[in-house]
């Protein structure tokens, strides 16, 4: 009863915390609802008015240096931070320490899926009720139509320590099946991203991200994306695991064809080998689907089932700007080899999290959120389909599913994308890009027409202003 009353105590200083710090800086959102009222009386609505910021006071454009100039000393220089400092966030807009409003095609790359300052969100991190997140993400994972065999889940702080979770445990399979250790080998692809960690790392096939830490970790080999007859060769007896995004983020919003996905797991089957998916960007309704892999478009022509990993990896929206991560797997062919002791995690499936995701998890699998993805992803395709008619020598296609898409710029737009964000930004609009020369979509969920229409118009003023120049 102590330890109950003390975590209620805790729990009640955190959330007194909480919620000051959210009313002077609402900047790592928890994200929002159109119905949201915003305290400093600039709600977004479903009839969006385009802002203008040339008469903000000058004295005011050096806050956010000066906020810069005194905390950059003392951060490790990992992240790039272009000047504008968020104060505060609701809905699909946020806003700089000098007012100005952005619109938010990001959502923290696809992290606030519920938009920021959700205020069914800030409910349950009041009442920090802990749910049974790993019950549920089994369930309604089932229930889905998605990894037909997902039965258990290990709970962590993020993306990355989901996917060294998955690796971890390819390996033990592999071990399992072969005490040789032969059956060591993982095989990711071209253009993916998995992390930041050493197997996480290793299973990233980018020069830009490995060469400054190499050597990688030993055993990794790497496949060309969407290329199913390399697979014989490429997966073998010695392969324990092969994991691979249905939908590449950083790699250019690249989309797995349901043959190739089909492949894999035919082979996996062949050698006995795990396949992971992970679908920590591109999972949790982001698609219109629950999980990607799913998605309509990635099911097999024949009709079948889609293909269906034994291992699935989710992070990013599922704590809607909170660190939370989850490594779904199946018993039978995965669970069964994993004990006690193989892996844990310090503050992994801490209640507060598990509260956070448990209810994001509900919104998200609603089916009216997901009708309104595919909604929303039709005007948003549309529009993108107007500046590649607008642009036609400077945009090559548009790929994607739902609201994960991208605007591919031919070959001689490639080294501009970061003018054409930066002008975007400028103008109030945050966009991001991936790959090389694709800019990227992911905006909150919760976004709706008119706002989209509204990034749009801004998204055209600031490719002809470069395309222009040209």
């Amino acid at each position: 009863m102590a330890s109950r009353a003390a975590l209620r105590r805790v729990g009640g200083a955190l959330q007194h915390g909480a919620s000051h710090l959210s009313r002077r800086r609402r900047w790592a959102s928890t994200a929002s609802s159109p119905e949201v009222v915003d305290p400093f009386k600039s709600k977004p609505s479903s009839t969006v008015t385009r802002i203008e910021h040339d008469d903000l006071p000058g004295n005011l454009s050096k806050r956010s240096d000066r906020f810069v100039e005194g905390i950059m000393p003392f951060m490790v220089p990992t992240y790039a931070r272009p000047t504008p400092v968020m104060a505060r966030g609701s809905g699909c807009y946020l806003w700089d320490m000098e007012n100005k409003q952005y619109l938010d095609f990001t959502a923290g790359i696809a992290v606030t899926s519920l938009g920021h300052s959700d205020p069914g969100l800030s409910q349950v991190l009041s009442e920090q009720h802990t749910g049974k997140l790993s019950q549920a993400l089994v369930s309604t994972t089932l229930t889905s139509g998605a990894m037909r065999t997902a039965t258990q889940a290990f709970i962590c702080n993020s993306g990355t320590e989901a996917n060294e979770a998955a690796l971890k445990f390819a390996r033990k399979v592999g071990h399992s099946l072969d005490t040789t250790g032969a059956k060591h080998e993982i095989v990711s692809f071209q253009g993916s991203f998995h992390g930041r960690t050493f197997g996480a790392l290793s299973a990233t096939p980018n020069p830009k991200y490995q060469a400054p830490f190499a050597p990688m970790v030993p055993g990794f080999k790497y496949g060309k994306y969407n290329d199913i007859e390399q697979l014989p060769t490429l997966i073998t007896d010695k392969t324990c695991g092969v994991i691979v995004e249905p939908i590449q983020g950083e790699g250019g919003v690249n989309v797995a064809s349901a043959e190739f996905l089909t492949a894999l797991r035919a082979r996996c089957d062949q050698v006995g080998a795990v396949l992971i998916f992970d679908e920590i960007q591109c999972g949790l309704s982001r698609t219109g689907s629950l999980w990607a892999h799913a998605h309509p478009s990635l099911r097999p022509k024949n009709g079948s089932k889609p293909a269906h990993p034994d291992i699935l990896t989710t992070a990013k929206a599922l704590g809607n700007g909170f660190p939370i991560g989850a490594t779904i797997i199946s018993s039978d062919t995965v669970g069964k080899y994993i004990k006690v002791g193989d892996h844990g995690t310090t503050f992994g499936g801490s209640p507060l999290a598990c509260a956070v995701g448990n209810h994001v998890l509900t919104r998200l699998a609603n089916k009216d959120l997901q009708d309104s993805v595919n909604s929303r992803s039709q005007t948003l395709i549309k529009g993108l389909k107007r500046l590649q008619e607008r642009y036609p020598d400077a945009v090559s296609e548009i790929r994607g599913r739902g609201l994960i898409l991208g605007l591919q710029l031919t070959a001689p737009y490639v080294s501009k994308v970061s003018d054409i964000l930066g002008s975007a930004r400028d103008k109030g609009l945050l966009i991001i890009s991936a790959g090389d020369g694709c800019i990227r979509f992911v905006p909150p969920l919760v976004i709706n027409d008119a706002e989209i229409e509204v990034g749009l118009g801004i998204l055209d003023e600031a490719m002809g202003e470069v395309v222009n120049k040209e």
